[in-house]
């Protein structure tokens, strides 16, 4: 029986854990730093916080972080690969993912996702249902491209950096470090880190 741990026990998690299922994982436990009084994620059991996970990692064939916040899934997964977990890379089996790209471990791909040839993708990202990463795109660790987002073919996307819901990126574009990008924004030039840029075209928000 394929056991799973999952980090995080928020909705965003019972994506994730429906995804792992999909994939074939036969067993999941929740983890997370609300336990004890966080008991149970929909169906799914809260077994223990992340000291606990730590403590069990024996017990598990993979480790998910189910986190939205960026920089926290960040961090969760650096804590978890030093204290030796197996992190899991999970891609629904309706996600479209070219045997041409990288797909960088702790991610996770959710169905609807199309991630084209030579796209490279680092670790712990969210590629959200119906996202699309074009050839020859570069995904920097823990990042999130949201549901119904489109980035163009060589687009450069910074560590921790959030595409929001329905955004466009032009080809070519430079996406820094940390930033936020708002639903529905069309990128059309580089942005550096840490801003935050809404609109169409997307722009620099004070």
């Amino acid at each position: 029986m394929k056991q799973l741990a999952i980090l995080g026990a928020s909705g965003h998690g019972k994506v994730v854990a429906d995804t792992a299922e999909c994939c074939g994982w036969q067993s999941i436990d929740f983890f997370d730093d609300a336990w004890p009084r966080l008991g149970h994620n929909g169906v799914w059991p809260v077994a223990g916080n992340t000291t606990r996970l730590i403590e069990r990692f024996a017990e598990f064939d993979g480790v998910v972080v189910a986190i939205g916040n960026n920089s926290i899934r960040h961090a969760k997964l650096l804590q978890l690969r030093a204290a030796g977990a197996s992190l899991a890379t999970l891609v629904h089996p309706a996600a479209s993912v070219s045997r041409y790209a990288s797909i960088g471990f702790g991610s996770v791909i959710f169905a609807g996702a199309v991630v084209n040839a030579d796209a490279s993708v680092g670790m712990g990202a969210v590629l959200n249902t119906g996202c699309s990463i074009d050839h020859d795109c570069v995904l920097g660790e823990a990042v999130h491209i949201s549901p119904g987002a489109h980035l163009a073919g060589g687009v450069h996307i910074g560590d921790e950096s959030w595409v929001g819901i329905g955004a466009s990126v032009r080809q070519l574009v430079a996406i820094g470090k940390r930033v936020m990008v708002g639903a529905g924004a069309a990128v059309v030039g580089d942005i550096p880190d840490d801003v935050t840029v809404a609109g169409v075209p997307a722009k620099r928000l004070r």
